[in-house]
């Protein structure tokens, strides 16, 4: 009976041994010399089963992806715990394919949640005490045995940003929007490289856009503010079809901040909001920032997730980067 599994919590010697022990030798022993008590439930592992704990071992290793470190067992409970500060990216339908194998369970925090390092991001856990390998390999194979990781964390990189400003702003306002800028910036691990402001015209707007697309001063985020995004003449996306860069999309599928928009000109990202007053406040920009800034491109793909948990309410405040959890949100 040694390497039996208790199906049972059971007190032996006034110690307490949990339902999921395997009985090892020395545990037969002490069973023996214990008071006699009530039938022990015991469950035989066979050939081709696996126990609770290298099941959910083996289940762990084929889903971890990078950024994240693994962490147990502990009753057969995995943890994955970020490794770095970043964005976590899951695999959504992949993980409801594997979650639809009984027993498995793989469960996560959002994708695209804002992630410090120690957090837990995913827990991998097999419900019965044994289980069949064929439907762990199953699972494993979802996630092509670890190739094609269901959960990972994408860290921030050091970004160069630019900000360009077409809005009359001065004195206080000023100070106030710089300082949330930079906020904003520097909480994700990238620096501003510089904070321009510029009048509302075709040329200055397409001079400036120049300077941080080609040559030295190149950015690979620019952030602006003060674009009328539904007008098709306004002299930010006039500028920025000159320089043979496309707008990715105006508008995001998120309230509040529906109204931002994204463009590239060759390797440079564009995110721009209404006003510089809307740096200042928790909207959509605070979870399609974090993604641009781990490595994920401008794309329509990239805002097209944002539409799910796209309701940003104070409850989903959470899944922020920690600068905008006690910022307010904008009007409307």
């Amino acid at each position: 009976m040694t390497g039996a599994v208790l199906a049972r919590d059971l007190k032996v010697g006034g110690q307490r041994w949990h339902k999921g022990r395997r009985l090892s030798a020395d545990d037969l022993l002490a069973l023996a010399a214990a008071e006699p008590g009530p039938p022990i439930s015991v469950i035989l592992v066979e050939p081709g089963e696996l126990h609770e704990d290298e099941a959910a071992l083996r289940l762990a290793r084929a889903v971890v992806g990078p950024g994240l470190d693994v962490r147990g067992p502990n009753e057969s409970r995995i943890d994955l715990v970020a490794s770095t500060p970043g964005v976590v990216n899951v695999r959504i339908a992949e993980l409801e394919r594997l979650n639809r194998l009984d027993p498995l369970e793989v469960f996560t925090v959002f994708d695209g949640q804002v992630v410090e390092r120690g957090d837990l991001v995913a827990s991998v856990k097999i419900a019965p005490h044994v289980v069949d390998a064929s439907v762990v390999e199953a699972g494993a194979r979802v996630a092509d045995f670890g190739s094609q990781p269901l959960v990972w964390v994408a860290p921030f990189e050091a970004r160069r940003v630019a900000v360009v400003v077409k809005e009359s702003i001065r004195g206080t306002a000023r100070e106030r929007f710089e300082t949330s800028v930079r906020a904003k910036v520097e909480g994700l691990g990238s620096r501003i490289i510089d904070i321009v402001y510029v009048e509302d015209d075709i040329d200055a707007v397409e001079h400036v856009l120049t300077r941080f697309t080609r040559g030295a001063d190149t950015a690979d985020l620019i952030l602006t503010a003060g674009t009328a995004s539904t007008d098709p003449s306004d002299a930010s996306f006039v500028a920025i079809a000159a320089l043979g860069g496309r707008i990715v999309r105006r508008g995001v599928p998120a309230h509040p901040g529906s109204m931002l928009w994204l463009a590239r000109v060759g390797s440079t990202s564009i995110l721009g909001l209404p006003t510089c007053g809307a740096y200042s406040k928790a909207t959509a920009a605070d979870l399609l920032l974090p993604r641009l800034l781990s490595g994920e491109p401008a794309s329509e793909r990239t805002v097209a997730k944002l539409g799910y948990g796209g309701i940003l309410t104070r409850s989903q405040r959470f899944r922020f980067p920690p600068y905008a959890r006690e910022l307010d949100a904008p009007d409307g």
